[in-house]
């Protein structure tokens, strides 16, 4: 696909780009002044770009320029540009005499609160942002730079796919791309933001990196477009129907974010950069926390109902934990039986992973049990201690669920927790039954400190399911029923379910005033703070698929 070209003008019968008078005014360049001159034009053409036309359509669309969002990203005045004169050598089809500088693709580094980010950018204004062999290459030195220098990545993505005049040097470019995406993966913070359309092949580099923003209406991301849906299947759908920001963050869950308009998205991907670490081998920034350390939060024991049965917003304990009650929810739309979320606890960066109460009771199902694993695994790979907040009642039961893989999927949660060496911290607020229990940062998998609050209860199963188990038999032979099974209810309570139970056996570290579970946390995880831990020499797992 060709998209906007530079201006041009008419001359001996052919198209002649200005960016030709440019190089053609450089023989004419006497002395140092003169190349100066010379230089400083051509920069000033590649900034500007194609040509005003170009940039009206992009924002007719409701689109940035590539220049404009790299602005709103990074620091002003950081922008380091690379590889700002690059062209592309293709010949044929016309290539040869549209050969504007960047190549559709702005690269370079800046800082985002002074601290280092890479960032790369497709420029929709030339060949419609399609990736050909030169920009491939300039992303590939992008990449490359960031993983040595030990920095994030950021990929501002607005192209049309690989550039089909140049052929396959431009899917052997996608290659490169993933193969980086790959050998960065779990060293360096790697963000994708959508901005446009992201078609086929093209979409694999974002669902490599850790996170993927997306913009409603402007940002669409799919394997087989609409045209090729309808003439496979027959079914009639629209662009952002099929691979919108709304259907990628709610259903498919392949988009972390999705925000109305560039400006907040780009902001929101400031505020996620300011929470992680620059690399695999640094901590998350500190910043100062002018809430108290042992600031107690009374609120608690109204917000959560001491009846296992009644639905509560898992949101609101939250904002009582964190500092001024401020959290970056991620996957905030998909799986919402489960929370997954990062915040900071006096200053220090904390990820959090809670059971959500308010939405199918908070049980496991397969895309929770994905959704929590996946950012387990993150934190654990840039250093970022786990919180974990139960209050679960087991995993989802269901024909689906068991035909889906619940039992492959569920283990992939228990094997992200279990491999996590950094500190791994875990609260039972209410209720923790069952399998769901153990894989949800139990102490037997590894957590290194285990809380409870009074109104815990950590069983096998419910009180009614237990006592319908162990005694079927009286319950069937008892002249009432249902008093026997009343009775037997509150004797298994009382036996094996009592708020003290596990901590009498060394299963809890401590039941806890839920008022004091914040200062509980930052004593907790200063303690933590230097954990070490020897892991075996291999060259990787093998984690449930």
């Amino acid at each position: 696909m060709v998209g906007c070209r530079s201006g041009r003008t008419l001359r001996e019968g052919r198209v002649v780009t200005v960016l030709d008078d440019i190089s053609r005014a450089s023989v004419e360049a006497a002395d140092a002044h003169g190349r100066v001159s010379e230089l400083q034009a051509i920069r000033e053409q590649a900034r500007r770009g194609p040509s005003e036309r170009a940039t009206e359509a992009q924002h007719a669309k409701g689109k940035l320029t590539a220049r404009e969002r790299i602005a709103l990203l990074l620091d002003e005045g950081s922008f380091k540009e690379v590889e700002q004169l690059r062209r592309h050598r293709a010949t044929g089809f016309g290539l040869e005499d549209k050969k504007p500088y960047t190549d559709g693709v702005v690269t370079g580094w800046g800082t985002v609160e002074g601290r280092t980010v890479f960032v790369y950018a497709h420029d929709f204004r030339i060949f419609g942002g399609a990736l050909g062999e030169a920009h491939a290459t300039k992303i590939h030195k992008v990449m490359d730079m960031a993983i040595a220098a030990g920095a994030p990545l950021v990929s501002l993505n607005d192209g049309a796919g690989a550039r089909i005049q140049e052929g396959v040097s431009a899917l052997a470019g996608y290659g490169g791309i993933f193969q980086r995406n790959t050998k960065a993966s779990g060293v360096i913070p790697q963000i994708s933001v959508m901005l446009g359309p992201c078609a086929g092949g093209a979409a694999y580099s974002p669902a490599l990196t850790d996170f993927v923003f997306m913009v409603r209406e402007t940002s669409q991301m799919f394997i087989t477009g609409p045209d090729v849906v309808r003439a496979v299947t027959g079914e009639e759908i629209t662009q952002n129907g099929l691979g919108g920001a709304d259907v990628h963050a709610e259903t498919s869950g392949v988009a972390h974010f999705a925000y109305d308009d560039e400006e907040t998205c780009i902001s929101e991907v400031r505020f996620l950069l300011s929470m992680l670490p620059q690399n695999n081998r640094q901590h998350p920034p500190s910043v100062p926390c002018a809430d108290p350390v042992d600031m107690r939060s009374d609120a608690l024991l109204d917000l959560v109902p001491i009846d296992g049965n009644r639905p509560y917003d898992m949101l609101k304990v939250i904002e009582e934990l964190v500092d001024d009650g401020e959290y970056m929810e991620v996957h905030g739309r998909w799986a919402r039986n489960i929370i997954c979320a990062l915040g900071r606890l006096n200053g220090e960066v904390v990820g959090i992973v809670a059971n959500q109460p308010g939405h199918l009771a908070g049980v496991l199902d397969i895309h929770a049990s994905e959704k929590a694993a996946r950012f387990v695994q993150l934190c654990d790979a840039f250093n970022i201690p786990i919180i974990t907040l139960l209050d679960v009642p087991g995993f989802l039961p269901g024909v689906d669920q068991e035909h889906g893989g619940i039992i492959r999927h569920g283990a992939k949660l228990l094997y992200a927790y279990c491999n996590a060496t950094v500190p791994r911290i875990s609260l039972v607020l209410r209720k923790a039954y069952g399998g769901a229990y153990i894989v949800m940062d139990s102490q037997s998998i590894g957590a290194d400190l285990t809380y409870a609050w009074p109104t815990n209860e950590i069983a096998v199963m419910g009180a009614e399911g237990a006592a319908n188990v162990i005694f079927r038999k009286q319950i069937a032979e008892s002249d009432d029923p249902e008093t026997t099974r009343a009775r037997m209810v509150k004797e298994y309570k009382a036996e094996l379910m009592h708020p003290y139970y596990a901590a009498e056996r060394g299963l809890v570290d401590d039941v806890i005033e839920p008022a004091e579970t914040r200062e509980v946390l930052v004593a907790a995880l200063a303690m933590l703070r230097n954990k070490h831990t020897d892991a075996p020499s291999r060259k990787h797992g093998n984690p449930p698929q």
